[in-house]
């Protein structure tokens, strides 16, 4: 079981203490400027004076809609120092979701750092939810995050913010130069921004998210920590960064938030011989986990956090974690169970005593006649043919079986297109069964990639 943090022993001064003590090393490069660690910390205390002259007070609640920076960062620490309720949105966010995420929290304050230095009050007069009224009592800061509403309506997930930051304490100072791909409303996000900050590195931050543009970043910067997806590490490779970037600098490329295809690992730590590659698992509701790969070529993993359990029920995951959710703010927690397990929704195999391997969601899985088949699986399979750049498996309706197979190919250019279902259906013959093999094959110039750079499988178009 794992045991709750007590309050007296949830504190984030270190935080402000740690980002003092880096002093003059760089915290920032964002749009070709250069912002020093001593910098965030003032910023931090100037922006604390301005929630005072506001009049922003413990248990608000306050959208705040930015990218990485000095700004954002400083605002995120100086309304949790205050003990307020932080909700992130992306400035890619569109307006109508911006929209429904200020009602769904219920906001006190809206702060768009791209429009304005200070916060502007709302008109909402609805009782707060009774989890931020919890946090007001325990002078805790609050974070609430938004599902992707993949799945349906977006979830608002509260986190006790305090505890979530003072996970990150243990950290290590290394001398690093991180890229901030992850987004600034995503969990995978804001990992990547704490764990950077509490061990001093250097985040780089992007003003574009197009592999090219990414690719000549890392070139520029002589970026050593790459984390993303699958899906881009792949739209790097099509876009031929390798060859037309010197991208030698990378020293660790971690990748996560959805299954990472088989052939698509061959290919990666072909064109990155000398890059250590790690797979990491976390989710929304529980927060990012210790993980160790079994090795740069292997897709399999072992949960290795002290502040986190994991078991297997009937193929799919389940997590126990320290920095886990209080609870949605719209929607009820049937995903936890009472003793606090939460479904991850994904299926994982167990390879040995120690390593899993993550092998798609239940919520994808294609049902073939009673045979479940996971999209993950036959794209592994596609993308070892060499004329296949991209792919993307998906159900589709049969009157005999329910459901069949059915991809979506992305093919290099020249390739022969006449013969690509024969060639498929010989390359898949002895290597997975026949049922998993696509029965309807469609040639596309792209994969539909959601905003947060993973396979899309809504909306369909069979």
């Amino acid at each position: 079981m794992v045991e709750q943090i007590p309050t007296s022993e949830i504190t984030t001064d270190w935080l402000r203490s740690r980002i003092k003590d880096f002093g003059d090393r760089t915290c920032f490069i964002c749009n070709e400027q250069t912002v020093t660690y001593g910098e965030v910390e003032s910023k931090t205390a100037a922006v604390a004076a301005l929630l005072d002259e506001c009049g922003v007070a413990c248990g608000d609640v306050v959208v705040l809609r930015a990218e990485f920076g000095v700004e954002s960062l400083a605002a995120m620490i100086a309304l949790m120092v205050r003990a307020a309720v932080v909700v992130p949105v992306a400035d890619s966010v569109p307006y109508d979701q911006f929209q429904q995420r200020v009602s769904e929290s219920n906001a006190t304050w809206i702060w768009d750092l791209s429009k304005s230095s200070t916060p502007g009050k709302t008109q909402q007069s609805n009782a707060p939810h009774q989890l931020i009224s919890q946090l007001s009592q325990k002078e805790r800061a609050g974070l609430v995050l938004f599902s992707s509403g993949s799945a349906g309506r977006p979830k608002a997930m509260i986190h006790d913010l305090s505890n979530l930051v003072n996970s990150y304490q243990t950290r290590k100072p290394r001398r690093l130069r991180i890229l901030s791909f992850l987004l600034f409303d995503h969990i995978g996000g804001f990992n990547t921004l704490f764990s950077a900050i509490a061990s001093g590195m250097t985040l780089i931050v992007p003003d574009s998210r197009e592999a090219e543009s990414i690719a000549q970043l890392i070139e520029t910067h002589a970026i050593q920590i790459l984390p993303t997806s699958p899906t881009f590490l792949n739209l790097l490779l099509m876009c031929g960064s390798t060859k037309k970037y010197d991208l030698s600098s990378l020293k660790i490329i971690t990748y996560g938030t959805e299954p990472m295809p088989t052939g698509l690992l061959e290919r990666l730590t072909a064109s990155f011989p000398k890059t250590r590659f790690v797979q990491t698992f976390g989710t929304s509701e529980t927060g990012i986990t210790k993980t160790q790969s079994k090795s740069s070529s292997s897709n399999l993993l072992k949960l290795n956090d002290p502040d986190m359990e994991h078991k297997i029920v009937d193929g799919e995951l389940w997590l126990r974690s320290k920095t886990q959710i209080l609870g949605y703010l719209n929607h009820t927690s049937d995903r936890f169970t009472e003793d606090g397990w939460f479904k991850t929704g994904d299926l994982v195999e167990v390879a040995d005593e120690e390593f899993i391997k993550v092998v798609g969601r239940l919520s994808e899985i294609i049902n073939v006649g009673g045979e479940k088949v996971t999209p993950a699986e036959v794209e592994g399979i596609l993308m070892q043919l060499d004329e296949v750049l991209d792919c993307r498996v998906y159900g589709v309706e049969s009157s005999i079986t329910g459901q069949s197979v059915a991809a979506e190919i992305v093919l290099k250019s020249g390739s022969e297109q006449s013969s690509l279902k024969r060639t498929i259906r010989k390359h898949c013959a002895g290597k997975c069964e026949p049922y998993k093999i696509p029965s309807k094959i469609k040639i596309v110039d792209s994969t539909q990639v959601s905003s947060r750079f993973k396979k899309s499988r809504v909306g369909i178009d069979a």
